[in-house]
């Protein structure tokens, strides 16, 4: 209408009041609608978040809608950074459990949809995938929920040298968390010490094997170590009958689940089970699907909580805390609370905590320094990347845990209890650790 205008040569004065107002106000309506739709346009923040939510590893990521709901409704009016509001979209992603498809992911949402910050959560498969692509890409990273060795060394970080990372960056449980936790959790119960340990042939397994198991060694423990596993692995039987003969007393194990199931049964039949006292798992046994598909199997078995609801803290971004985070996650869906709840939001909690102190959020490199600079306190604990033990980290807790019977009424068949917490002392101890076959 407006180019019409100004092609075309009007006489004003044979234009009636009402309609030289109806003209003038549908060219500025224009104007403006235009102006708006260009502001909004650079005025959004574009954030990947890949996690994975089917597959094997289907755990991690079965509570991140409900978690992604709750940021989506936080961030609805905007977010307030650099002085100004700004639209936020977030944008997830299913690995499905696929490392290959992991990176595929994370370049498509660099290269096509253009994020300005890369969330990414949940195991070494998941994780360093992305990670490796957002560093060739130059795009900042942040991730959470594996261990940080995994993480910085799998990924070609040297012993003593520089970080080669300048765009990725971590933050959780390291080795140094895990020997606090389970030398506080093994030195609960009397034992032989004897420690039967089944580390897979991944970036979990061969960083816990290189630097927890000397660790747990030198910490009065004998570790009994029959080799790297493959993952898939369906016949334990030699690793069984060494455990066995060795009369191993605690068994430790970093799996997925299908292959700690797949031994557990095993070493049932087999009698392992019964000489037991403490049976330690990671990767696998954080989530109560874990567990119930075990059956009885899966009762006293003890794990580490990344995060608990008795966690004391207050999420930064949704401002919940953690049992209204736990008890609102089982009202939405009717399963029960996972540790993965608050690990995921303290991905969120931190990744906008940059953004916000970030002095140009849609400069990559600007967001990039916040992170190497944040210290925040999210839903899980204190994040620092200031003073973490390598550039590019900043160390988290695990807490001991264990898998009991959840008491008489109660909506569940388990409940999840804290058992230790040297790694923070602020998330309050709720029971006793009780020996497998107690």
């Amino acid at each position: 209408m407006t180019n019409n205008l100004i092609g075309t040569r009007i006489n004003a004065a044979s234009l009636t009041r009402r309609s030289f107002m109806a003209v003038t106000a549908a060219g500025s309506t224009a104007l403006a609608l235009g102006g708006r739709a260009a502001f909004a346009a650079d005025d959004t923040i574009k954030v990947g978040f890949i996690s994975p939510r089917t597959g094997p590893l289907g755990g991690f990521g079965e509570t991140d809608g409900y978690v992604l709901e709750l940021a989506r409704k936080a961030l609805a009016a905007g977010l307030q950074a650099g002085g100004k509001t700004w639209k936020v979209e977030i944008l997830d992603q299913d690995t499905q459990s696929d490392p290959s498809r992991a990176g595929q992911l994370a370049k498509d949402l660099i290269n096509n949809k253009g994020i300005d910050l890369m969330l990414v959560v949940s195991t070494p498969e998941t994780i360093n995938p992305v990670a490796d692509a957002c560093e060739a890409a130059g795009v900042p990273c942040l991730s959470t929920v594996m261990p940080w060795e995994a993480w910085y060394f799998g990924r070609g970080a040297k012993p003593g040298a520089p970080s080669p990372f300048k765009w990725t960056y971590h933050f959780g449980f390291g080795v140094g968390e895990f020997l606090k936790t389970y030398v506080s959790q093994w030195n609960l119960i009397e034992t032989n010490k004897k420690v039967g340990v089944m580390y897979p042939n991944d970036a979990d397994g061969n960083a816990i094997r290189a630097h927890l198991a000397p660790a747990l060694s030198k910490a009065g423990f004998t570790i009994v170590d029959p080799g790297a596993y493959e993952t898939g692995t369906t016949d334990f039987s030699a690793q069984i009958a060494l455990f066995k003969q060795e009369g191993v007393e605690i068994f430790n194990s970093f799996p997925i689940p299908p292959d700690f199931a797949a031994f557990w049964r095993q070493a049932a039949q087999q009698g392992l089970t019964q000489q037991i006292k403490i049976c330690q798992v990671a990767k696998t046994g954080l989530f109560p699907s874990d567990i119930e598909s075990l059956g009885d199997l899966g009762v006293n078995i003890s794990s580490a909580a990344y995060w608990h609801k008795a966690f004391p803290y207050k999420s930064t971004l949704t401002g919940v805390s953690g049992t209204e985070l736990a008890d609102g996650y089982e009202a939405s869906s009717g399963k029960q609370w996972t540790q993965q709840l608050g690990a995921s939001l303290s991905l969120l909690d931190a990744g906008f905590d940059a953004l916000k102190a970030s002095t140009d959020v849609k400069s990559k490199e600007a967001v990039a320094k916040a992170i190497s600079t944040l210290k925040t306190t999210t839903i899980a604990g204190k994040v620092d990347f200031t003073s973490g033990p390598v550039a590019n980290v900043s160390p988290g807790p695990v807490i001991g845990t264990q898998w009991v019977k959840a008491p008489e009424g109660s909506k569940f068949a388990l409940d999840y209890v804290a058992t230790e917490n040297a790694t923070d002392p602020n998330v309050p101890v709720s029971a006793k650790l009780i020996p497998y076959n107690g």
